[in-house]
């Protein structure tokens, strides 16, 4: 792709785009942001107040000029996004939320960083009205808008029909140096420049300081020319305190995207950290503390502003508010959509039940020749593959599931029969994401904010590493989406240390909220991604093996168990020992009870695909799975340690607690002591019966 140079607005223009009238934007309308900033990091004395100063006017044109939302509905479909990337500066956000007449009262301003508030430190959707995702680790807000804005492209390409345009939105983020300087921007701004997103505005803080001072010791990079090459529409050169510069530039972005070969716009905005603070603005000192009582004081004094901490004069309300013009946009849209409604009913119903995340009404009904038909498998299947074969009968159910593979996809196997190969221009719904872990772990995230998509993306179960921040942030963030790991532990043989996972399925289990499975056949397989399309309240990661293994649970009846995450896979009468086995490992837990058998030792085997689901289930459930008087024996090609909750001190783990080694995946498990035989002697020894 040709880079294109930045666009400049030295003397800025007004074209006609998305917005209403030329920017009229009173100073007393920003310094209202910079001022309830000031105040609550102030009264908190923790926060950082030299952002939201700084970008008080940009905000505000944005917000009062172009931002189509309606602070009585947050969620309304066909609403604008807003991102504010550098959540730092969050206060910017929460004033704006205030002002505009969001359900966030200046109490909550008040109580700004305290326990339980409305207004913690960083932005936290589901926590305060009107934020769309939470931003704290830098980059990561930037990549969700920019799966915001891919799930928008989508959407309008499925919905959108001739005369009746129900999906056209935008999807603006503000971000900071520090963004810019995460590697997670690369590699979703170089996405989005190829996927031609551009409903996508970022709007670039440039205000040369983060916490260790000026960045031009460490961040010399040339942005716009970087954002160019990307294949963005670059408007360079604007003065962020100019509100018609700011209008301009917008007014540029939205022309932009309503051309045929449309780019996503960068506008890097020139501003003053802390603009308005007498002594500290342009500094790193205003960065990421109070101004102090004596700089405040000064500050209201420099702006004119006379109003009392957390107070605003009438006139300053009545010009933010924002409630009767969201009302009426959204009724509009709303018209617009009964309209779709009469003329596309079908359509019309997928897409509100696919915005409210909620399953075909025939999923339950469909489930069971799914499970009938993966019980049904004899012949030994890696679980990638049969992963691949659970997508393929789920897939025609939702057609809300997007795929994709970081670089990966014949190896993940993360597509099926009926996909549609997404790209530039193009609609689908499997996306080749380039080798982007964490970016497409971060995208997911912002497409299951957006609403509308199921997303689900795969990388080998190692490179969890690269994206395990953005997987954290979705099981923080509560959110359904899917991460398919293969190539789960030393069985995938050659390659060697670097590709054998170890420690990642025992480091995954530790992050709260995330569900994580590791089936050990078919059946199992697919009861785990019934689960995690049903789950609501948080991801899932499901850890796959690249090596064939042999068919564990023959009877699709025992599908109400699997659910449970751990079950009595195969009892044993007068059972003396629990053998707990997951994933590839639990065949080794079969073998080993076959072999205590025929010495005279009975022994009950456990298959346990998921500890975190485990955990949930009752008291009960668990003791009867687990009878405390019963010694057992985990076994895992993992780091050893979580399985002590299950075994406790009388008990036995084999496991891996070293790295690797390369060589083909039998000689492994018999390298590390992981065979039948291990098994059943770590039971004659726990039982004291001679070998």
């Amino acid at each position: 792709m040709t880079a294109r140079a930045p666009t400049s607005f030295a003397a800025p223009g007004s074209p006609k785009g998305r917005s209403g009238p030329a920017v009229d934007a009173p100073p007393a309308l920003a310094n209202a942001i910079r001022m309830l900033a000031v105040d609550a990091v102030e009264q908190a004395k923790s926060g950082h107040p030299g952002a939201p100063m700084g970008m008080a006017d940009m905000a505000t044109v944005l917000w009062r000029q172009h931002l189509r939302h309606n602070p009585a509905h947050p969620h309304w479909p066909d609403r604008d996004r807003f991102v504010l990337s550098n959540g730092h500066a969050s206060m910017l956000l929460y004033a704006l939320l205030h002002l505009t007449g969001y359900d966030l009262p200046m109490d909550e301003l008040r109580r700004f960083r305290q326990l339980h508030s409305k207004t913690p430190g960083h932005p936290e959707v589901g926590i305060t009205p009107g934020v769309e995702t939470t931003t704290g680790p830098l980059g990561q807000g930037l990549a969700n808008a920019v799966g915001m804005a891919l799930a928008e492209k989508l959407l309008a390409a499925e919905f959108n029909r001739d005369g009746h345009t129900v999906v056209d939105h935008f999807s603006y983020v503000f971000v900071g140096d520090g963004c810019l300087m995460e590697g997670i921007s690369h590699e979703v701004c170089s996405l989005a420049g190829t996927l031609r997103l551009s409903k996508l505005v970022a709007l670039y803080d440039d205000n040369g300081i983060s916490i260790d001072g000026h960045v031009e010791g460490w961040f010399s990079d040339d942005t716009p020319q970087r954002f160019a090459a990307y294949g963005w529409h670059v408007v360079a050169g604007v003065d962020g305190h100019d509100p018609v510069a700011v209008d301009a530039a917008l007014r540029a972005a939205q022309a932009q995207a309503r051309r045929a070969d449309g780019r996503p716009t960068l506008i890097c905005c020139k501003t003053v950290i802390g603009q308005g603070s007498p002594s500290k603005a342009g500094t790193h000192e205003v960065h990421g503390a109070p101004l102090g009582a004596a700089e405040t004081q000064a500050t209201r004094d420099a702006l004119g502003w006379t109003s009392a901490p957390f107070e605003l004069a009438d006139e300053v309300r009545q010009q933010w508010d924002a409630r009767e013009s969201g009302q009426a946009a959204e009724r509009d849209w709303q018209r617009r959509f009964e309209a779709y409604r009469v003329a596309f009913p079908h359509q019309a119903a997928e897409f509100e039940r696919r915005m409210a995340g909620d399953l075909p009404a025939d999923w339950a009904d469909r489930l069971p020749a799914l499970f009938e038909s993966m019980a049904a498998v004899d012949q030994p299947v890696a679980t990638r593959k049969a992963s691949q074969m659970a997508l393929d009968a789920l897939a025609p159910l939702l057609p809300e599931f997007f795929g994709g593979s970081a670089d990966l996809t014949g190896s993940n196997l993360t597509n099926f029969k009926s996909c549609v190969k997404a790209g530039r221009d193009q609609p689908g719904n499997h996306l080749s994401y380039g080798v982007r872990e964490f970016g497409m772990a971060a995208l997911m995230n912002g497409m299951a904010l957006h609403g509308g998509y199921l997303p689900y993306g795969g990388t080998f179960l190692t490179f969890s590493d690269y994206s395990r921040n953005a997987v954290r942030m979705a099981a923080l963030m509560k959110l359904r989406v899917v991460h398919v790991f293969t190539h789960d532990s030393i069985g995938l043989g050659e390659d060697g240390p670097t590709h054998q996972s170890v420690e990642h399925v025992p480091s995954l289990r530790l992050i709260p909220n995330l569900d994580v499975w590791r089936p050990a056949d078919a059946l199992e397989t697919a009861v785990a991604w019934a689960a995690a399309a049903e789950r609501r309240d948080g991801p899932t990661a499901l850890a796959l093996s690249r090596q064939n293994l042999p068919p564990a649970v023959r009877d699709a009846q025992r599908v109400a168990d699997i659910r449970r995450g751990g079950y009595v896979l195969r009892d044993a009468p007068g059972a003396r020992a629990v053998l707990i086995g997951t994933g590839s490992e639990l065949t080794l837990a079969l073998q080993a009870q076959a072999l205590l058998a025929a010495e005279g030792t009975p022994v009950r085997v456990v298959s346990m695909p998921s500890t975190s689901v485990f955990d949930r289930q009752d008291d009960g459930w668990q003791r009867r799975v687990l009878p405390w008087d019963l010694p057992a024996v985990a076994v895992e090609a993992a780091q050893p340690d979580l399985w002590r909750k299950y075994v406790g001190r009388r008990g036995a783990v084999l496991g891996v607690s070293t790295f690797g080694e390369s060589a083909p995946a039998p000689a492994l498990y018999g390298h590390f002591g992981l065979t039948a035989e291990a098994v059943a002697a770590a039971v004659r020894h726990l039982l004291q019966v001679p070998s």
